[in-house]
This record gives C-alpha cells, sequence and structure tokens, in this order.
C-alpha cells in the first residue's frame, strides 16, 4: 500500500511540472546572473536560512549522453541539520521527498531555479504535525528564490 501512496505522490509532483494549469504549485525563478553566480548565490541563500546543502548532482552529463544538447543543469539538495534525519525516523514514507532539492539551469544567459512547492505534500499527509513544516519549507524557499531572483 506504501509503495502505491508514493507513486501516486511522485505522480503528482511530476505532473504538476508538465501540467500549466497547474503552474501555482512549483516555485520558479529566472536571474540575470551567468550560472555560476546564480549558483553561488543560491547555496549562500540556502545557508542564509539554516540549511546545508548535501550534494549537486549533474543532470546535465545525463541528458547528453543520451544524445540532448543542453547546458549547465545541476538539482540541489539541501536541509536542516537534523530535521531530514529525524523526519525520515518519524515519517518513513517521507523519505523519497527528503532531502528538499531544487533544479537549477542555464538557459540562453539567464539561469532558470525551479522546485515543486512544499504545501503540496500537505495534501498527501494528513499528520497536523507536518503542516507547520511544510509551510516554513515553502516560506524558506520563497525567500530563497527572492535572493536569487534579485541579486545582479
Amino acid at each position: 500500500m506504501k509503495s502505491v501512496r508514493h507513486l501516486m505522490i511522485a505522480l503528482a509532483l511530476v505532473c504538476s511540472a508538465w501540467l500549466p494549469a497547474q503552474a501555482d504549485e512549483m516555485l520558479i525563478a529566472r536571474s540575470a546572473q551567468n550560472f555560476e553566480d546564480a549558483m553561488s548565490t543560491l547555496q549562500a541563500a540556502i545557508k542564509e536560512q539554516g540549511y546545508k546543502v548535501t550534494k549537486v548532482q549533474r543532470v546535465d552529463v545525463g541528458l547528453e549522453a543520451k544524445g540532448y544538447k543542453t547546458d549547465r543543469y545541476r538539482v540541489l539538495f539541501y536541509g536542516k541539520p537534523g530535521e531530514v534525519e529525524a523526519l525520515a525516523a518519524k515519517y518513513p514514507d517521507l523519505v523519497p521527498y527528503l532531502p528538499l532539492s531544487i533544479a537549477i539551469f542555464a538557459e540562453e544567459g539567464n539561469t532558470i531555479l525551479t522546485t515543486a512547492r512544499p504545501n503540496l505534500l500537505k495534501q498527501f499527509y494528513a499528520d497536523p504535525a507536518l503542516k507547520p513544516i511544510f509551510e516554513r519549507w515553502e516560506k524558506d524557499l520563497e525567500k530563497i528564490f527572492d535572493t536569487v531572483r534579485e541579486t545582479k
């Protein structure tokens, strides 16, 4: 039963990225900074909100290996020290969504950031103890995206 739940949540998150009517379920920011500067600003903004970058995964290499022409493309994973582990221990079915992630990619001289809104998870997790966590994540993400968007 849990695997079906994970599949449905993953499907909802993936679909939200492709359906224009659900674009409000995504956080998207465009920065005039080049990729390297935007990546540095993003990492600093994440740290400023009390999170730690846990991994930066290159996506462009895999895309190019499949024949796609792409510029720089990374997925940055991050979380608050101790929070990810505590949530994973208490809510093991939340593990597929931890740590949090942001996709960052270069596009014609700009840099784009995108991620699913954490509040989207509230519809799948009814435990009231998670609601303020998802809301805090969203508020922090909005500040992070604003910092990257506004930095010249």
